[in-house]
């Protein structure tokens, strides 16, 4: 099957994040995220059935995040340490899936409201 997105589809400029720490003028450890990189994407919020289809992966999935094919999307376990912020709103990758392990797409499911600092 060919994976392919249309023109236009990824029409929000996102950030993603990566956690990191810090010491502050005392010398205590803070925690700070910083831009890896800013790509276009396409955000949707998922619909009740989707959400339902979304559980086996995590219980409060809200939105699928689809984003060219990266080499920062390679390791899943890395990516699921990632957010994505876009505007004022930012979303916490709970499973990102290549698809059809074609390297062209990813689908970044995701909660949204900061959990991890």
């Amino acid at each position: 099957m060919s994976v392919s997105v249309r023109a236009g589809t990824l029409d929000r400029g996102i950030s993603v994040q990566q956690r990191t720490t810090q010491r502050d003028s005392f010398g205590q450890q803070i925690i700070a995220w910083s831009e890896i990189k800013t790509v276009y994407a396409h955000i949707e919020a998922l619909t009740g059935s989707e959400r339902d289809a979304a559980m086996s992966i995590s219980a409060d999935i809200s939105h699928r995040i689809t984003v060219r094919y990266d080499d920062i999307w390679s390791d899943p376990k890395t990516v699921a340490a990632y957010r994505i912020v876009y505007g004022t709103r930012t979303f916490n990758i709970n499973a990102p899936m290549n698809i059809d392990e074609a390297n062209r797409l990813v689908e970044l499911l995701c909660t949204e409201g900061l959990t991890y600092g």
